[in-house]
């Protein structure tokens, strides 16, 4: 008809021929493009990347992709996603952290669904650290963009940037937000003071942290989870006997308090001691970790006889048929 194609007759094309399934024939059409003197877009090059991805050819792809790095090609956000995505499928773990470190050095910021991948990968290849790492990233950029266009945030967006903040090991700007909460009149939560003390704990301020549980209890809050924290601050820097007495002045325990205490205890070579608090968490019909039991079993295996090691186990077995 004697109208020239653009790009996008070619994109279009070329886009056709992998959803069918027939990858060579969009090659060649990717090789017209060249050939015509037309100058592919960003779309082009995704097309092709997310084509071959498609069509069970991650590896070539991904070796496309370097090449064209190699002439000057800037890959936007886009495309280390389709890539970062594809070899998630394929279980690739390492390519998909390299190529997700990769994105973070080269000035883009990731988006949610970059953060949701590489998640997902992490988690189907056992890596659950990095898994975590990834996830706890995506409430910021949610926030981020309700800011943005103007949504009034409510206390448990708060919470998840104070938490954020307190990891980050920034309390300043944690408290900067509470005060910004309470101007606003929101009303702080139990987890907004659990958040806080956790933070202080982490960061080494433990009479900060215990004059902030106070205040808690004061106000009249549930302080179970704030004190499992609390606990595990001192147990962290060395006050083993002082949990302990915090530990004994709570009314309500959980089986994290226990969990805690017998995990630093046998930390401590504290085997003994780590036994009786795990047999009264059994006791009072709580359950306990697996790693736990193996951990005193294991340590009162080495600082005491044998015959010892089996009455304990008895006295285990024993509470787990009474009380669960």
């Amino acid at each position: 008809m004697g109208i020239t194609p653009d790009v996008w007759s070619y994109n279009t094309l070329m886009h056709c021929f992998f959803k069918l399934g027939k990858p060579d024939e969009a090659y060649r059409i990717f090789h017209d493009i060249l050939l015509k003197n037309s100058s592919p877009c960003q779309s082009t090059f995704n097309i092709l990347i997310s084509g071959l991805c498609k069509n069970g050819y991650t590896g070539n792809a991904l070796s496309l992709f370097r090449n064209l790095q190699r002439h000057g090609y800037i890959p936007e956000i886009m495309t280390y996603n389709i890539l970062i995505n594809s070899l998630c499928k394929s279980g690739r773990w390492k390519d998909v952290m390299r190529l997700f470190e990769e994105l973070r050095e080269s000035g883009h910021d990731p988006n949610a669904i970059t953060y949701t991948t590489v998640m997902k990968c992490c988690f189907r290849c056992k890596h659950f650290r990095e898994g975590l790492e990834a996830g706890g990233k995506m409430p910021i950029i949610c926030i981020a963009h309700m800011i943005k266009i103007g949504y009034e945030l409510d206390m448990a967006s708060y919470n998840t940037l104070i938490n954020w903040h307190c990891k980050e090991g920034k309390l300043e700007n944690a408290y900067s937000l509470l005060n910004l909460a309470e101007e606003r009149g929101l009303d702080c939560d139990k987890y907004t003071h659990t958040i806080l003390i956790d933070g202080l704990c982490k960061a080494g301020n433990i009479d900060a942290a215990q004059r902030h549980l106070n205040h808690m209890k004061m106000l009249g809050f549930n302080c179970v989870v704030a004190f499992n924290c609390f606990i595990d601050g001192l147990c962290k820097v060395g006050h083993l006997d002082y949990a302990l007495k915090i530990f004994h002045s709570m009314d309500v325990k959980d089986s994290f308090t226990y969990s805690s205490l017998v995990h630093n205890l046998c930390k401590a070579r504290r085997y003994r001691l780590a036994a009786e608090l795990l047999l009264s968490c059994i006791k009072a019909g709580m359950k306990v970790l697996k790693s736990d039991q193996n951990a005193v079993i294991k340590g009162l295996t080495f600082t005491g006889s044998k015959r010892d090691v089996e009455k304990f186990k008895l006295k285990i077995r024993i509470a787990k048929l009474l009380h669960y």
